[in-house]
């Protein structure tokens, strides 16, 4: 029980310095003073710090994978081969991360900001750990997009489909300030699920706007 506790304090400690200061930011110091742990400690339960940083994406990504995958078999088999209309399938990984029971003391918008953060700051290891662990299921739900969206040229589905996810990981990294300057500004109390309904109709709409006319590359500028 002892060592449960140690690494569960461990852990939500990496996750918080993370998010507020990025991974290459944070050292295993700053992390041992904050969990009133020695470094020992850290190097005995993970090894080292890019282990840490696997076991923190981990924490909350592996159940949820597992959620999510049987989220989309019942999907396929209600579906029974044919394509899933888009907004049935945002709304399932939306439903699917909103409702899974959160593995951290931090709460969703901390990990949500750190998979912002493994986007734009994570090294090399990060990004291949993530695509091995959990490609399979991005290339699953990416798939049924692709089938939902088929008239969209392939680069231009990349384009939205990073759009839409970089929308999603904003609002919901940022959800406790939205949640506030709503309340304040038009006094609304404001749900997770109030948020989530308006943002899929948003991502889906931007999915199928009609596309753009891209200025020819010898008239533009360096921009």
């Amino acid at each position: 029980m002892a060592q449960l506790d140690t690494v569960s304090r461990i852990l939500d400690t990496a996750e918080m310095l993370f998010a507020e200061k990025g991974f290459a930011e944070t050292s295993l110091r700053t992390i041992t003073s904050k969990a009133k742990v020695n470094l020992a400690a850290v190097n005995y339960h993970f090894g080292s710090k890019k282990a840490l940083i696997q076991a923190v994406f981990a924490r909350y990504l592996d159940p949820f994978s597992k959620r999510f995958n049987e989220e989309m078999d019942l999907l396929e088999s209600r579906h029974e081969g044919k394509s899933i209309p888009l907004n049935t399938v945002l709304e399932t990984l939306t439903t699917t991360v909103i409702t899974m029971p959160s593995p951290t003391r931090n709460g969703l918008s901390v990990f949500m900001r750190l998979l912002g953060l493994a986007y734009t700051q994570a090294q090399g290891h990060m990004r291949r750990y993530l695509q091995e662990q959990y490609g399979s299921i991005f290339y699953r739900f990416t798939s049924m997009v692709r089938n939902a969206s088929s008239d969209l040229p392939d680069v231009e589905r990349f384009w939205r489909l990073h759009f839409m996810l970089g929308s999603a990981v904003f609002t919901m990294s940022s959800l406790d300030a939205l949640k506030d300057i709503a309340e304040q500004d038009f006094n609304e109390q404001t749900r997770v699920r109030d948020v989530v309904q308006r943002l899929i109709p948003f991502v889906s709409a931007g999915m199928s706007a009609p596309i753009p006319e891209l200025i020819p590359s010898e008239h533009q500028d360096d921009a």
